[in-house]
C-alpha cells in the first residue's frame, strides 16, 4: 500500500509537470523563444471601460447613405479627445464619410447593424505624408486613421465598408489603358491605416469592400486582431489589391479567429523595397507574429505572403487554421531588386485545399535596381511546415534561382498532400528535411 501511495504521489507531481512542460513547448516561437503571456490574453475590451460614450445620434447625425458627413463625425472625435477621450459610437444605420483621424484616448465602436461607409469621391480623402507600398511618401489618407496612439480600439458587431466598386472599376480601366500602371497610380484610399501605435485591438467588426489594402499597420507594437470578417469580392465586380492584413515593420502581432475572403493576399508582410531598402530608416522587420484559428476562403492570392515590399520577416507562427482557396498556403516573394530575408517561420496544424503548399519564386513586377550593378541576394531559412493535410494542384511550387536567392533549412513533418502534380525540385533547397511526408500515397525523402 505504501508503494502504491508513493507511486500515486510521484505521478501527481510528474504528470502535471509534464503537461506544463508540453504546454511551454507548444507556446514558443519558431526560434525557440517563449510566446509571452500577452499573446494568451484574448478577451475583447469592453467599450464601457474606455470612457464616455459619444453617440452620433446624440449629435444630430442621421443615417443616410447618400450624404458625406466627415466633418460632423470628425468634430465628435475632436471633442472626445479634448475632454480626455471616449468611445465614438456608431448606431444602427449607414453613415458615409471620408477620412477620419482618431486621436489619443479616442476609440471606435460600431453597433450591430451599423455601417461606416466610405465616400466614393477621392476628394474626401486628403493627401498627406504616409506609408504605402514600402515607401514613405505623399498619398491619400485612409477611411480610418490612427497615428502615434497608445491604446486604441475598434470593436462591435458592425461594418466598415470602403464602397470600393467605383475605385476598382477605375483602376481596371486605367490598367487596361496603361498595363504599367502601379497600384497607387490610380487614386484609391485604404480602409484602415494604423501607424506608430501601441496596444491596439481591432475586434469583432467586419471590414469589407476596401478600394485598396483593407487594413495596414505600420511601425506598430502589441496589436491584436480578433474575430474579424475581412471581405472583398471576386464577382460580379472584381476587387483590386484588397489585401486583408498588411503588417509593415511591426512587432508582437496577434491575429486570431479571423475569416478572410479576399481577392488578393489574406495576410501579407511588408517592410520596404529597393536595392538599398535595408539601409532606409523608414524600413525594418516584422517580428514575433502569431496567427491562429483563422479561416481562409476564396482567397485569390496566398493565405500568408512574405513580400513583395519586405526586407525581413522573423519569428512567425501560423497554426490551427483552415484553407479553402488560395494560391499558396505560404508564399515567399523573392524580389531581385531588394535584399530580403525570411526566417524562422512555422506553419502547423492546417487542413483544407489551395493551389500549392509552398511557393517560392522571383518577383519582378516593377523591377528596378535604380542604378545598382549587382543583384542584392535574398534568403529564406528555417521554414517549417508541420501537421498539414491539403488537397493541392501542386505540392511545392518552388523554383531554384541561386543567382537571386538561397533557400536553406526547410523542414516538412507529418504532411499529407493530394495533388495533381507531385513533382518537386529537391535541388532548390540546401538542407531540406522530410519526415512522414506523404504525397499521393507516396512517402517523400
Amino acid at each position: 500500500m505504501k508503494q502504491l501511495l508513493s507511486l500515486l504521489l510521484c505521478l501527481s507531481i510528474i504528470v502535471p509537470s509534464m503537461a506544463k512542460k508540453e504546454q511551454r513547448k507548444q507556446n514558443v516561437f519558431p526560434d525557440g523563444t517563449p510566446i509571452s503571456e500577452w499573446f494568451l490574453q484574448t478577451k475583447v475590451v469592453h467599450p464601457d471601460s474606455l470612457g464616455k460614450k459619444y453617440d452620433l445620434s446624440d449629435y444630430g447625425i442621421e443615417s443616410n447613405p447618400h450624404i458625406v458627413q466627415t466633418q460632423k463625425i470628425q468634430k465628435i472625435i475632436d471633442e472626445a479627445a479634448a475632454n480626455g477621450g471616449g468611445v465614438i459610437y456608431i448606431p444602427e444605420g449607414i453613415y458615409k464619410s471620408g477620412s477620419l483621424f482618431f486621436k489619443q484616448g479616442t476609440h471606435l465602436y460600431l453597433s450591430k447593424g451599423a455601417t461606416l461607409l466610405g465616400s466614393e469621391n477621392i476628394m474626401d480623402f486628403p493627401l498627406l505624408m504616409t506609408r504605402i507600398e514600402g515607401e514613405y511618401c505623399k498619398y491619400f489618407g485612409a477611411l480610418i486613421n490612427a497615428d502615434g496612439l497608445d491604446t486604441f480600439t475598434i470593436s462591435g458587431k458592425g461594418t466598415i465598408d470602403g464602397n470600393g466598386t467605383p475605385y476598382w472599376k477605375a483602376f481596371r480601366l486605367r490598367r487596361e489603358w496603361n498595363p504599367q500602371c502601379t497600384n497607387k497610380d490610380e487614386m484609391r484610399p485604404r480602409l484602415l491605416y494604423i501607424a506608430h501605435c501601441r496596444n491596439v485591438q481591432v475586434a469583432d467588426v467586419t471590414l469589407q469592400n476596401s478600394p485598396f489594402w483593407t487594413s495596414h499597420y505600420y511601425r506598430c507594437d502589441k496589436v491584436k486582431l480578433l474575430n474579424l470578417r475581412i471581405f472583398s469580392p471576386i464577382k460580379p465586380i472584381k476587387s483590386a489589391s484588397a489585401d486583408g492584413i498588411d503588417m509593415d515593420v511591426c512587432t508582437n502581432f496577434h491575429i486570431k479567429g479571423c475569416r478572410f475572403t479576399v481577392n488578393d493576399d489574406a495576410i501579407c508582410f511588408k517592410g520596404g523595397k529597393g536595392p538599398y531598402a535595408d539601409q532606409d530608416t523608414y524600413n525594418g522587420p516584422n517580428k514575433n507574429i502569431l496567427i491562429e484559428d483563422c479561416f481562409f476562403d476564396h482567397t485569390t492570392g496566398s493565405c500568408m505572403t512574405c513580400g513583395s515590399e519586405s526586407i525581413h520577416v522573423y519569428n512567425v507562427l501560423m497554426r490551427n487554421c483552415r484553407a479553402e482557396g488560395g494560391n499558396e498556403l505560404l508564399l515567399l516573394k523573392m524580389r531581385p531588386d531588394t535584399p530580403q530575408h525570411y526566417e524562422y517561420i512555422t506553419v502547423e496544424n492546417v487542413k483544407g485545399f489551395c493551389k500549392a503548399l509552398l511557393g517560392v519564386s522571383s518577383w519582378k513586377q516593377f523591377y528596378d535596381l535604380k542604378g545598382r550593378t549587382t543583384i542584392p541576394k535574398s534568403y529564406g531559412s528555417h521554414i517549417t511546415m508541420h501537421n498539414i493535410e491539403l488537397k493541392c494542384d501542386k505540392f511545392l511550387n518552388v523554383n531554384k534561382n541561386e543567382a537571386e536567392y538561397e533557400l536553406s533549412n526547410f523542414s516538412f513533418k507529418d504532411v499529407k498532400i493530394e495533388t495533381k502534380f507531385s513533382q518537386w525540385n529537391k535541388d532548390a533547397f540546401h538542407n531540406i528535411r522530410m519526415k512522414n511526408v506523404i504525397v499521393n500515397g507516396q512517402y517523400q525523402q
